[in-house]
């Protein structure tokens, strides 16, 4: 019975009464990751741990091949810790003979050449033969031209023979593109190992006549190859015969990739309220040198993000134009008053599917998904207050930064749960998109960018009063940090412990 002098309806009552009550409760349901076990999605466990799959790339050179094989097995990796690795017959190909051979030594009928590649091609296909037989879940992609239908049938039989009883799709790349054609080769294949050093337009020539070499035999997929993904231009889709999960989730992802070059802006909220106090979490405003920081991105966004230097073909001078540009926050008070101070213009703008449409310039999109990460019941504590108050939960999360969950809270895989999807939009957008967010969530996305691993994510170090702007490519990130504010130091009131960092 409650005492006299308190209400038992009362909160109080109700609170000291259900922390004494133990439940009668012999045969608990244990989970056997233990309290914070991840959500089944980051670790891979909604694929049978059996299962196993073998990308076979088909394309001409200057596709993008490579850099649709590089995001799909990053994505695979980073998102669902599914391993993956990719066995490009180039790499093995430049071992053998070389970097730098003429475009003569892709001609098919130069047998000397036609059989060092093929050694190339034996080399990689029995890597990928051993690397997959090994246990568990996995997948490899086997990168190169493929060209010839009975290249294909001898991959293929070859995979079979070997007993490694994983499925088998294609992903074909077509692209008769002459714009996205040029800016491959000069963004990507003019910066490989086999141009290094060569003058651009004698590299352009070479690599063009190297093109033509498979040209002259290149056979498409069709329905006899099997299972398959044709991918044209990066816009549209074809899909044959593909069935299962992992095959399915590869699918999925593909149809939101494109090739083309893009660009996003990352940065936290301006200094907030609970920055000054040290708290973590909450939803508190900005503080002046927030709102100073707000100001500053404004200016930033509207003469750096929102537009782009042009050629005038009249007079050859050089001068900027509006380009479409995209900007996302949080749904949290400190993002969106950082936000507040970047314009809203409309102009119309042809895009590149030939169609012209009226554009808002920097639309704010609120996201949940770009939320802080929630602390659950240490929301607004300082992290001195947590090593007071939870002694216990404070030593578990520097044991284990990635996987800990804060009590009613969320941890960092949590966190890349809700954001997968944002990184399927990521993937397909072609406006630059400036995100502001916080820093658990910059965290997540600069590290899936930055080919990171998910260990170090949860201690990347993102500032306050910085833009991190990021340019994905086949072979990498571009990264590039600019300070808004003279004085770059401001406290954030969140330093952790050393050992966290």
């Amino acid at each position: 019975m409650p005492p006299a002098n308190k209400d038992p309806n009362s909160m109080e009552s109700v609170s000291s009464t259900s922390s004494a009550y133990q439940a009668d409760n012999p045969m608990p349901h244990v989970i056997p990751e233990g309290e914070n076990a991840a959500p089944l999605e980051v670790i891979g466990a909604t694929v049978t741990q059996s299962d196993k799959l073998v990308i076979v790339m088909v394309g001409l050179p200057a596709t993008g091949k490579t850099h649709i094989a590089k995001r799909i097995c990053r994505y695979l990796t980073f998102f669902h810790d599914i391993p993956t690795q990719i066995f490009n017959v180039g790499d093995y190909r430049r071992k053998l003979v070389g970097a730098q051979m003429p475009s003569s030594f892709y001609d098919h009928s130069n047998a000397e050449a036609v059989a060092q590649r093929h050694v190339a091609c034996n080399a990689a296909l029995n890597d990928m033969i051993e690397y997959m037989k090994q246990d568990g879940v996995r997948m490899a992609v086997y990168d190169a031209t493929n060209s010839t239908k009975e290249r294909r049938k001898w991959l293929i039989k070859s995979l079979c023979d070997a007993g490694i009883g994983a499925k088998k799709i294609f992903v074909e790349s077509i692209c008769d593109d002459d714009k996205i054609l040029e800016e491959n080769i000069r963004t990507v294949k003019l910066s490989t190992p086999d141009y290094k050093g060569i003058d651009p337009e004698e590299a352009m020539k070479d690599f063009q006549k190297r093109r033509e070499q498979y040209m002259s035999v290149y056979e498409p997929l069709d329905d006899v190859d099997g299972a398959y993904i044709k991918i044209f231009n990066c816009q549209k889709f074809i899909v044959n015969g593909i069935r299962g999960y992992l095959p399915l989730k590869v699918v999925h992802f593909i149809m939101n990739l494109h090739t083309m070059p893009r660009t996003f802006y990352l940065t936290r909220h301006g200094q907030s309220g609970y920055n000054l106090l040290g708290k973590i979490g909450g939803d508190s405003g900005l503080s002046s040198a927030g709102l100073e920081y707000a100001r500053r991105l404004g200016k930033f966004a509207k003469e750096v993000i929102g537009q782009k230097t042009v050629v005038d073909e009249e007079t050859g001078e050089e001068k900027r134009i509006p380009r479409p540009a995209r900007l996302w926050t949080s749904t949290l008070r400190r993002t969106k008053e950082t936000a507040q101070f970047i314009e809203n213009e409309e102009f119309d703008y042809t895009f590149d599917n030939g169609e012209t449409h009226g554009w808002v310039q920097f639309r704010r999109m609120e996201r949940r998904n770009l939320d802080e990460i929630y602390a659950g019941s240490c929301d607004g504590m300082t992290y001195k207050e947590i090593e007071q108050v939870y002694p216990d939960e404070f030593k578990r999360r520097q044991d284990d930064k990635l996987s800990y969950r804060y009590p009613r809270g969320e941890s960092y895989m949590d966190v890349m749960l809700r954001i997968e999807p944002l990184a399927h939009e990521m993937e397909r957008t072609r406006e630059p998109v400036l995100i502001v967010c916080h820093q658990g969530i910059l965290r997540i996305l600069y590290a899936y960018f930055m080919g990171l691993s998910r260990d170090e994510a949860p201690h990347v170090k993102v500032p306050l009063n910085y833009v991190i702007k990021l340019q994905p490519h086949a072979y990498g990130c571009h990264e590039e940090r600019t300070c808004l504010l003279e004085k770059c130091d401001v406290d954030d009131g969140q330093d952790e412990p050393v050992t966290y960092l």
